[in-house]
């Protein structure tokens, strides 16, 4: 039996074809995994780590496992994880605090006195 070269050459042809667009497919399908991460934990952020996703492909890479860390550090049980934190005041913020209600209390009782002596102003005038 014998094969024509040029058949040959189109099946290795098609072979490099076939197997080009499995590998185009493959990086875009392995750079979109971070998106689907953040898709799967309902990330506020899903939009941007798409987009980032694609820029990384232009960037050789470079960004991709940051988008993956990006992606993985949203819970959506927790949200970022971040704990808040109940802070006493200090012995000196509650004596400014006092300083600052005690001026507040002299600024209105000027401002009676004040308003108590216009009225008495426009009586006399009158």
């Amino acid at each position: 039996m014998h094969i024509e070269p040029r058949l040959l050459d189109f099946v290795a042809l098609g072979i490099f074809v076939v197997v080009a667009i499995f590998l185009v497919y493959l990086v875009i399908f392995i750079h979109d995994i971070p998106y689907e991460i953040a898709k799967k934990r309902n990330h506020p952020h899903q939009e941007a780590i798409h987009a980032a996703g694609w820029v990384s492909l232009f960037l050789m890479h470079t960004i991709w496992p940051f988008l993956w860390i990006w992606a993985y550090l949203y819970n959506p049980e927790q949200g970022w994880g971040v704990e808040k934190v109940a802070v006493e005041p200090s012995e000196e913020f509650r004596e400014q605090l006092k300083k600052l209600e005690a001026l507040e209390q002299k600024v209105q009782t000027l401002e009676a006195k004040l308003e108590e002596k216009e009225a008495l102003a426009e009586r006399k005038e009158a």
